[in-house]
C-alpha cells in the first residue's frame, strides 16, 4: 500500500536485520518514499538476492555502510543477538529498538529474565551515545503491513513510541506516521515495559485513544 505523507526530514532508513520484521518495516518505508538500506548477519552477498526479491527498492549493504548512510537506524534483530550491534558506529544516531524478548526465539536470557527495567533500557545501556526509541515492536510483521493506513483514516491503528530524548521521539513519531500509523507517546524509555510481550497491547491492533487508556492503566498499576 502506498501511504501518502508530507515530505519527511528523515530520508534514509537503515534496517539492521533482514528477517520478517525488518523486511516488513523496509517495505513500508519504501512505499512511503524513503531510501532503505538493509544489513543482515554475514556477508552482503548472502542477503542481497533475498533483499532484491522480498524488499524491492531496498539496498543490501554492510552494517557499517547502512549506519553511515542513514538518518535513523532500526534494530530488527532477534534480541538474543543484541550484543552484535555495531555500537561504535551508532554514536549520535537515532536508534529504533523494534526487538522483543521472546523465549521461543531467543532462549532464556539472564539479563532480561525477570528484569525490573524495560528491554529497551537494557539495550540502551549498550548504546550510551545513541538516542534510543522503542516502537514497531508490539505488532507482528504481518500486522504492520496489513494495518498501515493513510493519515486521517478513521480508526487508524496506532503504535506506541517510548524514549528519553524528546527530539528523537518526535522524529521517530513522524516516521511512524509516514509509514501508516498514528504515533502515541508512551513516555520515557522505561515505559516500553507497558507494550512488551505479555501485555494487553502486544499483538493487539487498536486506535490511539484505547491505546492511551491502556498505557495509562498499565502505568497506574505499576506505580
Amino acid at each position: 500500500m502506498k501511504i501518502e505523507s508530507p515530505e519527511p526530514a528523515v530520508r534514509t532508513i537503515a534496517v539492521l536485520g533482514a528477517g520478517k520484521v525488518g523486511t516488513a518495516i523496509a517495505r513500508l518505508a519504501i512505499a512511503a518514499g524513503y531510501r532503505v538500506l538493509i544489513a543482515g548477519s554475514g556477508e552482503v552477498a548472502k542477503i542481497s538476492l533475498i533483499v532484491e526479491v522480498v524488499t524491492p527498492g531496498a539496498v543490501a549493504v554492510s552494517a557499517a555502510e547502512a549506519v553511515a548512510g542513514s538518518d535513523i537506524v532500526v534494530l530488527a534483530l532477534p534480541l538474543g543477538k543484541y550484543r552484535s550491534i555495531p555500537v561504535p558506529l551508532l554514536g549520535g544516531k537515532i536508534v529504533i529498538d523494534a526487538m522483543n524478548y521472546w523465549q521461543p526465539v531467543d532462549g532464556v536470557l539472564a539479563e532480561f529474565e525477570g528484569a525490573d527495567r524495560s528491554t529497551s533500557e537494557i539495550v540502551a545501556d549498550l548504546l550510551p551515545e545513541s538516542r534510543v526509541v522503542k516502537t514497531f515492536s508490539h505488532l507482528g510483521y504481518h500486522q504492520l503491513e496489513d494495518e498501515a493506513r493513510p493519515v486521517g483514516t478513521v480508526g487508524r491503528v496506532a503504535l506506541a513510541v517510548a524514549g528519553d530524548d524528546g527530539d528523537a521521539v518526535a522524529d521517530v513519531s513522524t516516521l511512524v506516521d509516514a509509514l501508516g500509523f498514528d504515533p502515541v507517546d508512551a513516555g520515557p524509555l522505561r515505559s516500553g515495559r507497558r507494550f512488551e510481550a505479555g501485555t494487553a497491547l502486544f499483538g493487539a491492533p487498536m486506535s490511539a485513544e484505547p491505546m492511551r487508556e491502556l498505557l495509562e492503566l498499565a502505568g497506574a498499576e505499576a506505580a
